[in-house]
Formats: structure tokens, sequence, C-alpha cells
């Protein structure tokens, strides 16, 4: 059946705030942003809102019923989460240039990617299994279906936010040095958000 008003309501609420706050997705818009701009960084975020959404979906409809049935699933998720994390801190920490005569280096993700990240964004994870496990607990269709579009409604003006805040310090980072000191400092952050998974 139908989730009733409140638990919309809750869920809405739950949804913004799980998908306004820094995590993995927030910290790359912003760097993307400040970065490539606005424009270019459209992409990745419609990426990360449709991604997630269907992420919501097929998690919400069972997937999750496999970390209980396989616990080295859960595992390998982990490391494979952990490692790719890891890299895109690299990614991010050379995407600019140390001096003023290097070119720019990197390229904004891919809607594609994006997508993808999903599957190994340990908030992502977080997200989806505490979503569907409070509001969708018997995974029917209606329930796990208002939990993956209420996120979709509410994931993408949040998390563009994010990209709009990068764009607008480009003025400020248009020194090399300042901009390759604030990829470091996003990259470090990124790194930062694997504490939770592996102090757990």
């Amino acid at each position: 059946m139908p989730l009733p008003a409140h638990l919309l309501t809750a869920l809405a609420l739950y949804a913004f705030v799980a998908s306004i706050t820094p995590g993995p997705n927030n910290l790359m818009l912003l760097a993307s942003g400040a970065n490539f701009g606005f424009a270019r960084t459209i992409p990745h975020m419609l990426g990360i809102a449709l991604g997630f959404t269907a992420m919501t979906a097929i998690v919400g409809f069972g997937l999750a019923g496999l970390f209980l049935t396989f616990p080295l699933a859960r595992a390998v998720l982990t490391v494979a989460s952990v490692a790719y994390l890891l890299w895109l801190a690299w990614k991010i920490a050379n995407a600019a240039p140390p001096d003023a005569r290097a070119p720019a280096t990197g390229k904004p993700m891919t809607g594609l990617q994006a997508a993808a990240f999903q599957w190994v964004n340990p908030k992502a994870w977080s997200m989806t299994l505490t979503a569907n496990t409070l509001y969708a607990p018997n995974a029917d269709w209606p329930s796990v279906a208002a939990v993956a579009v209420v996120f979709g409604l509410v994931n993408l003006p949040c998390i563009s936010s994010w990209a709009l805040i990068g764009t607008a310090l480009r003025g400020w980072l248009r020194n090399p040095r300042t901009l390759r000191l604030f990829n470091l400092g996003m990259a470090a952050l990124l790194v930062a958000t694997l504490y939770p998974v592996l102090a757990g």
C-alpha cells in the first residue's frame, strides 16, 4: 500500500538531510564545479541523481538480502569502494596544474561514470539501505517506488547546490596555486569520508 502522508514527509526530510550533507558525491561536485564550471558538471549531477534513484529501487527490491546471505559480498564491495574512492581522491588532487605554465588536465565525470559510481559509494549504500529499511521494510512495490521517487526528486536540487558553490568559487580559484590547494583539500576530505567505513 502507498506510504501515508506522515511517512512521506519523514522520508522527504531524511532524503534532504542525506542528500545535502557532505559526502563523496557532493565533494566531487564541488570540485567539478570549481574546475570545470556548472554547465560541464550537469552530466555528473544527472548521473548521480538517476544512478542513485535506480540503485535505491534495485536495493529495495531485494539486493540488500544478498549481503545478509553472503557477508563476503559486502566485504568485497567495501574493499572495492575504498580503493575506488582513493583513486578518485588522487584524480582530484591532480586535476589542476602545479604552475600557471602547465596545461590544465582532467575532465568532468560523465553521467554514466557518475551513475556507476553510486555502487561503490559508501554513503550511497548507507542512504539507500537505511531508507529502504525504514520506509519500505516489506519490499513491496508501492513503498520501494515511493522511496526511489522521493529520493530522485529531492536529491538533484541538493547535489546541484554543491556544483553551484564550486562554480561560484571559480573566480577565487583562478590562481593555479590556490586551485591546486583547493583540489588537495577536496581530495583529503574525500578520503576522510572513508572513516565511518573503515572505523566500522
